[in-house]
C-alpha cells in the first residue's frame, strides 16, 4: 500500500482483510509515526516498509507483487513508475494521472517492465454497475436516448490537497471520474466532443482548483450525456433513459447501498460484502491466472484524454472540443 491516508486506513487495508487472493504485504509512507500502528495492527514485518525516497528498493523484495498507489493525484505517476521499474504489478487509484501525456507515460513504463496495469474504478466490479454496462449492448429498453450523472460532496476547505492544484486537486479529478466513467461505460459509446464549465460559488476556498464542474459529451450516435461533479454540493446519481423505458441508480458510486430501480419495476440492488474487496480480488486474479484486467490502463487514458479536454473547454468559455 502506497500512502496511508483515509482511504487506504479506512477502506483499503480493512477490505484486504475479506480478499481470498491478495493480502495487505507492506507499506509505504512520508509519516514514520504512522508505522508502529499499521504494524501492530496488520503484522506488517520491519523489512516490508519503506518510504518514499527507498521504496524502489522493493525491487529486491520477493514477498511484495503489487504496489497500490493511493497517492494524491499529481504523484501517481512517480510512484506507478518506481513500482513497474521495481518489477511489481501497479494498481493505481483514479483518476490514473492528471493529463493524458502523463498517462500515456504510466502505460509505456508498465509495458516496458511487463507488469500489469490496472486503475481503481471499483464501480466496474460492483454488480448494479455490471448490469448498467451489460444494457449498453444488450439495450433490454430500447435504444438509449439520452444519459445523466451527478457525483459530488460539499467541501468546506481546509488545508488539504483536493484543494492543490500541484497535486490534482479540485472537483473534477476527484468526483468527476465517476459520471465520465459512467457516461462510457453505460453507454457504450466513446465521445466525439466536449463542453465544460467551472463553477466557483466560493472563491475564498477554491483559489486553484474547481469547485464545481459541469460538462455534456457529444456522441457519434447523436446521444448526448449531460454530468456533473462537484465540491459545492452532495449529489449522487446516474440515469439513462431510452425510447422503451429508463433506469437509475442512486447513489450510484458510494462505497455501499448502490441501487436502483427501471421504469418496469425491476430493482438494482444486488448485494457484496465489499466493493473494495471485490476489487482487489478480481484485480490479484487477473495477476494470477495472467489474464487482462478488468479495467487496464488503457481505460483510464481514455478518460484523462477527454478531462483534458474538459478543462481546455473551460478554459476557453465552454468552446466545443473534438475528441476525433
Amino acid at each position: 500500500m502506497v500512502g496511508l491516508g483515509y482511504y487506504s486506513r479506512d477502506l483499503l487495508a480493512p477490505a484486504l482483510q475479506l480478499t481470498k487472493h491478495c493480502h495487505l504485504a507492506g507499506i509505504v509512507t512520508g509519516t514514520p509515526s504512522k508505522i508502529p500502528v499499521w504494524q501492530k495492527k496488520y503484522a506488517i514485518p520491519d523489512n516490508n516498509v519503506y518510504n518514499y525516497q527507498d521504496m524502489h528498493k522493493v525491487a529486491d523484495n520477493p514477498s511484495i507483487d503489487v504496489l497500490y498507489i493511493v497517492t494524491p493525484n499529481g504523484l501517481h505517476l512517480e510512484h506507478a513508475e518506481i513500482a513497474a521499474n521495481a518489477g511489481k504489478h501497479v494498481w493505481c487509484e483514479k483518476p490514473m494521472t492528471t493529463t493524458g501525456a502523463d498517462a500515456q507515460k504510466m502505460i509505456k513504463t508498465c509495458r516496458k517492465n511487463k507488469v500489469q496495469l490496472t486503475i481503481g474504478y471499483r464501480m466496474q466490479h460492483e454488480p448494479n454497475t455490471r448490469k448498467i454496462m451489460e444494457w449498453a449492448s444488450s439495450r433490454p429498453f430500447g435504444k438509449i436516448k439520452s444519459f445523466y450523472a451527478e457525483a459530488g460532496w460539499y467541501n468546506r476547505g481546509g488545508n488539504h490537497w483536493k484543494l492543490r492544484k500541484k497535486l490534482g486537486g479540485g472537483a473534477m479529478y476527484d468526483m468527476g471520474t465517476y459520471p465520465l466513467n459512467a457516461a462510457r461505460y453505460a453507454t457504450g459509446e466513446e465521445p466525439i466532443a466536449i463542453t465544460a464549465r467551472h463553477v466557483i460559488n466560493r472563491p475564498a476556498i477554491f483559489t486553484e482548483v474547481d469547485e464545481t464542474t459541469e460538462f455534456t459529451l457529444e456522441f457519434k450516435s447523436g446521444l448526448v450525456a449531460e454530468c456533473v461533479t462537484s465540491f459545492g454540493k452532495r449529489v449522487n446519481r446516474l440515469e439513462v433513459t431510452c425510447d422503451k423505458g429508463n433506469y437509475f441508480l442512486e447513489p450510484f458510486q458510494s462505497y455501499t447501498g448502490v441501487r436502483g430501480k427501471t421504469s418496469d419495476g425491476r430493482l438494482l440492488d444486488a448485494y457484496i460484502e465489499n466493493q473494495q474487496s471485490r476489487q482487489m480480488d478480481d484485480d490479484a486474479k487477473s495477476i494470477i491466472y495472467e489474464t487482462a484486467p478488468l479495467v487496464p490502463g488503457e481505460d483510464g487514458l481514455k478518460d484523462m484524454l477527454i478531462i483534458d479536454a474538459i478543462f481546455e473547454s473551460a478554459g476557453n468559455n465552454g468552446q466545443r472540443i473534438s475528441l476525433v
